[in-house]
């Protein structure tokens, strides 16, 4: 699948010529769209990479976190170390109160080394991950995997913590609360990286173990003859609205594994390697097509229709996010208070109460949805009259 790719910083255009999924599509340039700036990745604690000298630094940052795991904290700048535990992906998440609202359960550093101190898991510095720090707050930001011990689960379930699904948090959170979006990005960014740690341990030159170095940024060959270094990789995935001439219609795509009534943009990726989370970089893009014609690849794809503005604007003002977003939420709370529930998706989207539409589109944690969005108003902003959606700050991010 062929691509040239061209961009500024506000508008895109795609050349592509699609042997697959749609056999028969053909592209060129029109007049670009105006795009609003979105975030739709990016850990809100990663700033600017302090200096090496910074207390806040990756490596100043992991030779205190061991001084404090070794008890020397003379001479030691104190800072607030938090730790997220992962486990099999999931991070650990609480929900309290009376409405339907989940946080990341983050630990202390006392609470996470009582808490793993019977465990099987390693805690100490190589087994943490860096994340990012708040020098506003004196904190510094850890992640760390706890799959190997399936105790934690009931210990952490009596504090109404628990291991969630990450899609799970995605559709449950509410896109107006900054907080819990900026968690997503955190709970992603760390997710992403504990993953890659799990798949790079060893070399891929000599076949040695590897070392994490920089406080989990990379991982170095253990072979004195290799000492070969290795950065966490990123292969591109692509997703683009297909517009027809006019700028009347688009095309959107079904997959057999979309939930009831859901429709998307068309996507893709380059088979270059693990397909897994960390390695993926999905960028957003408009193509224009030359003809109406398409041939759908059942192989690939349940069914693509093209679909007109005012049919999309509909799919869009509908409140399907919203009682997507409460079931969601409301599960969360239920697995945090240890009730055992279904994780499907795609009962959250058919929650029956009052009419259901027709078709709907991904949600605001999706790029689809923003795609979709900008060129339905045109790049114009969504007025909570003309939708029940609230988007996102700019300045936060989703998955």
């Amino acid at each position: 699948m062929p691509l040239l790719l061209s961009s500024t910083t506000t508008t895109a255009s795609l050349f592509l010529k699609l042997t697959s999924p749609l056999s028969l599509l053909r592209f060129s340039t029109m007049s670009s769209i105006n795009l609003q700036s979105h975030a739709f990745a990016g850990n809100p604690i990663k700033a600017k990479t302090p200096k090496s000298n910074d207390p806040f630094s990756p490596n100043s940052a992991l030779e205190a976190l061991k001084s404090h795991l070794l008890g020397n904290t003379h001479d030691v700048i104190a800072l607030n170390f938090k730790v997220l535990p992962f486990r099999k992906g999931r991070p650990l998440a609480g929900s309290q109160g009376s409405s339907p609202n989940w946080h990341l359960g983050w630990l202390s550093l006392g609470d996470c080394k009582g808490l793993l101190a019977d465990s099987s898991v390693r805690f100490e510095g190589d087994s943490l991950v860096y994340l990012g720090s708040k020098s506003e707050e004196d904190s510094v930001y850890w992640a760390i995997d706890v799959s190997e011990d399936d105790k934690l689960v009931d210990e952490l379930g009596k504090k109404y913590f628990s291991f969630v699904e990450l899609r799970t948090l995605m559709v449950a959170t509410d896109w107006s609360d900054s907080r819990a979006m900026a968690d997503l990005a955190v709970a992603g960014h760390a997710r992403a990286l504990l993953e890659w740690h799990g798949t790079s341990r060893f070399c891929g030159q000599c076949g040695s173990k590897t070392i994490p170095r920089e406080a989990g940024k990379r991982v170095q060959c253990s072979n004195e003859l290799c000492k070969k270094r290795i950065y966490p990789r990123v292969d591109p995935v692509v997703i683009m609205l297909v517009i027809d001439k006019e700028n009347d219609r688009a095309l959107l795509s079904r997959q057999s594994r979309f939930v009831p009534r859901m429709w998307s943009c068309l996507a893709g990726f380059f088979r270059v390697g693990p397909s897994s989370m960390p390695c993926q970089l999905m960028v957003g893009f408009f193509a224009y097509a030359k003809s109406l014609e398409i041939t759908v690849d059942k192989d690939e794809l349940e069914d693509a229709q093209w679909h007109s503005r005012e049919d999309v604007k509909r799919a869009l003002t509908f409140a399907e996010y919203e009682k997507a977003q409460k079931t969601a939420a409301a599960k969360v709370e239920q697995i945090c208070k240890g009730v055992t529930q279904s994780q499907n998706l795609s009962s959250d989207f058919n929650t029956e109460s009052g009419e259901l539409a027709s078709m709907f589109i991904p949600g605001p944690f999706a790029i689809a949805h923003h795609l979709i969005s900008t060129w339905v108003f045109q790049g114009a902003p969504v007025s909570s009259s003309n939708s029940a959606l609230k988007e996102p700050n700019s300045s936060l991010s989703n998955l």
